[in-house]
Order: C-alpha cells, then sequence, then structure tokens
C-alpha cells in the first residue's frame, strides 16, 4: 500500500522557520519525484517544490526560491521542506504527492499518490 504521511505544519510568526517531513513507503521510492504542493482557501493547488530521486534535480516556485529547501534523503524514504523566512502568504494546507518519472515534474497532473495535508499557518 501505498502511503506518504506529512508531518510537520504549524503557527508561526512571519520570519519564522518550519520543517514538513513526508514520509514515503510502499513503491520504489529512488524511482519516483516527490513534490510538495500547496493550496490556501479559494485559490488553486500550486506546486511549491520538487525534487526527482532519480538525477536529483529541483524545482521551486518563484514565490518561495531562496526561502525553502527541498531534500531527499533516500535510505529513510523521507523527503523535507525546509521553510525559512515565512510569509503570511505562504499560509496554506501543504500536500506531499510522489509521481512516477526519474525526472523532475512539477505539474500536479502527473503526481499519482497524495498523503493527507499538514497546515502551516504564518501569521502577521
Amino acid at each position: 500500500e501505498v502511503q506518504l504521511q506529512a508531518s510537520g505544519g504549524g503557527l508561526v510568526q512571519a520570519g519564522g522557520s518550519l520543517r514538513l517531513s513526508c514520509a514515503a513507503s510502499g513503491f520504489p521510492f529512488d524511482d519516483y519525484a516527490i513534490g510538495w504542493f500547496r493550496q490556501a482557501p479559494g485559490k488553486e493547488r500550486e506546486a511549491v517544490s520538487c525534487i526527482s530521486n532519480g538525477d536529483g534535480l529541483t524545482y521551486y516556485a518563484d514565490a518561495v526560491k531562496g526561502r525553502f529547501t527541498i531534500s531527499s534523503d533516500r535510505p529513510k524514504k523521507t523527503v523535507y521542506l525546509q521553510m525559512n523566512s515565512l510569509k503570511p502568504e505562504d499560509t496554506a494546507v501543504y500536500y506531499c504527492a510522489a509521481a512516477p518519472y526519474s525526472i523532475v515534474v512539477s505539474t500536479p497532473d502527473f503526481y499519482d499518490h497524495w498523503g493527507q495535508g499538514t497546515l502551516v499557518t504564518v501569521s502577521s
């Protein structure tokens, strides 16, 4: 059974940091791309950052470049999203997802396994 367990969300003041974790199981982790997506109230789901476990390449949305860092611990089958300098506009439910590609992909349609969300709230 494919499982993606996201954790690490919470309430933080603007300028603060959080680290999200996505623990994966039930699929060949090294052959998949893992992505972090977010959805704010009234808005569409958007890609935040993605990483390919095949070649290690990464993708960052323009809104988070320089503030967020994605990393993958392949032995632990866990992907992390370090979020620094958080802004109120980063408030959203964050989801991790897995796509059966050995290259980095950022389009949600390519992702066929999704975890439950973790809420990130950034206060001003």
